[in-house]
């Protein structure tokens, strides 16, 4: 096999450079929504150092994407999963199709958003947030010069059909329940589709603007609780991915990964490969290895192993939906590793924004747990593994009890237990800096 090239210093200087970017300057929000969008559009063709090819629709998951044109060799850069094409198309990366080719699918209304959702090419929890968003939005543009009553209809259906896409993670019916609010404010029956279309915009926009704000924030509370071992790197478990192309622009927890790569301190990534979907193996250790953050890849049944030779200092996962009692949904295997790491006496963090904590359901009996299809089981990457026919139990997210979490990490600080004391008054901190009314 051939071994891909080492990472271009130069891309390891822009990994650098944009995490103190974001760590120090992310909080001018108006001004950062028009940073992100030329920056994303200058990533794609400086930063990866060649066109990337676009492809023009989704496809099922087992799918060849049509008219895709497949990038050779192993795919190198660090970005964000999605940029504006033009005001119509959001490009999204086909995160299917990685780290092997770097595949771009255009996306032109919620329709299309929803089926990449489902069909996880654009996936984690405040990614498909701040995509759904847009996503709404670009059909509010399509729709702009319909009548009232037939606009209406559409982004009702529209909002609907990304609502189903996925049930776990909160930040999806959170993100586009704040659009649908920003249409409902102006007049569902205005006359003015171009100011419904705009206003939209501009909600989407905001909500990625305040995404990377937070996840700024967020990843300066968790480098602050991080362990300082002396004299060699601090080596922390990460589980599924949780980098900028599960966040969006900077990271959860991997983005508390970045913020000890930018400030100099040494760490050491071990990272899960995450069966049966293999987010680790192929998202976690392709954005790490851009980063040029040591890194070391294992099966997921390792990791108790690596525990009880002493080899783990922190375990940090992220949160793709967090009760008021704190208990925590997140991608399969999660629940196992909180287990281990209790029995061991790891830290066990959860890194998630406060977009992600869903005050609504008590605990995490409540909370709705996506199962997937059996070939995500019994086949890796369209390779059968299982004779024909076996069934599969495929849940892709289980919850972890709030007692086996060492703290919830947010753009609020490093929350602690009672939970349902901590996550309400981080919503209210939330609410007083943005200058908003309490929930």
């Amino acid at each position: 096999m051939t071994q891909p090239a080492p990472p271009d210093p130069s891309r390891r200087q822009f990994f650098r450079r944009f995490a103190g970017e974001v760590l120090t300057g992310a909080a001018q929000v108006a001004a950062a929504v028009e940073d992100l969008r030329e920056r994303s559009a200058a990533e794609a063709s400086v930063l990866l150092g060649d066109e990337v090819p676009t492809a023009g629709a989704v496809a099922g998951a087992s799918a060849a994407v049509p008219g895709t044109a497949i990038a050779e060799g192993f795919p190198r850069g660090f970005r964000t999963p999605f940029r504006f094409d033009s005001d119509d198309v959001l490009l999204v990366i086909d995160q299917r199709r990685l780290p092997d080719a770097l595949i771009e699918i255009a996306l032109r209304g919620a329709h299309d958003t929803a089926a990449a959702i489902r069909e996880m090419v654009v996936r984690g929890a405040p990614a498909i947030g701040q995509v759904a968003a847009i996503g709404l939005a670009l059909q509010a543009r399509s729709a702009r010069g319909s009548k009232p009553n037939t606009r209406r209809g559409i982004l009702a259906a529209a909002a609907d059909a990304l609502r189903m896409a996925r049930p776990t993670a909160v930040n999806l019916p959170w993100a586009v329940d704040r659009v649908m609010a920003r249409y409902t404010a102006i007049g569902e029956l205005s006359e003015d589709g171009e100011a419904i279309a705009a206003a939209m915009l501009d909600e989407a926009n905001a909500i990625v603007a305040e995404a990377t704000e937070d996840h700024g924030r967020m990843a300066e509370a968790g480098l602050a609780i991080l362990p300082m071992p002396a004299g060699r790197p601090v080596r922390v478990l990460t589980h599924c991915n949780t980098g900028p192309l599960a966040a969006g622009q900077f990271g959860t927890a991997l983005g508390v990964v970045q913020a000890a790569h930018n400030a100099e301190r040494p760490i050491h990534v071990w990272v899960d490969e995450t069966r049966p979907y293999l987010q680790g193996a192929r998202l976690t250790t392709w954005e790490l290895d851009q980063a040029g953050v040591p890194h070391t890849l294992l099966p997921d049944m390792a990791a108790g192993v690596l525990m009880a030779r002493g080899e783990v200092d922190a375990v940090l996962v992220g949160g793709d939906r967090v009760a008021a009692n704190g208990d925590t949904a997140n991608k399969l295997g999660t629940y196992t590793l909180a287990v281990l790491a209790d029995r061991h006496r790891v830290p066990f963090i959860v890194v998630a924004p406060l977009s992600s904590v869903d005050l609504g359901t008590p605990d995490g009996s409540a909370i709705a747990i996506e199962e997937r299809r059996a070939e995500e089981v019994t086949t890796i990457r369209g390779v059968r593994i299982a004779p024909p026919g076996t069934k599969a139990f495929n849940p892709a997210f289980d919850v972890t009890p709030a007692d086996l979490i060492s703290a919830i990490v947010t753009e609020e600080g490093a929350l602690r237990a009672p939970y349902e004391e901590s996550l309400g008054a981080a919503m209210d901190r939330r609410a007083a800096r943005r200058g908003q009314a309490p929930a």
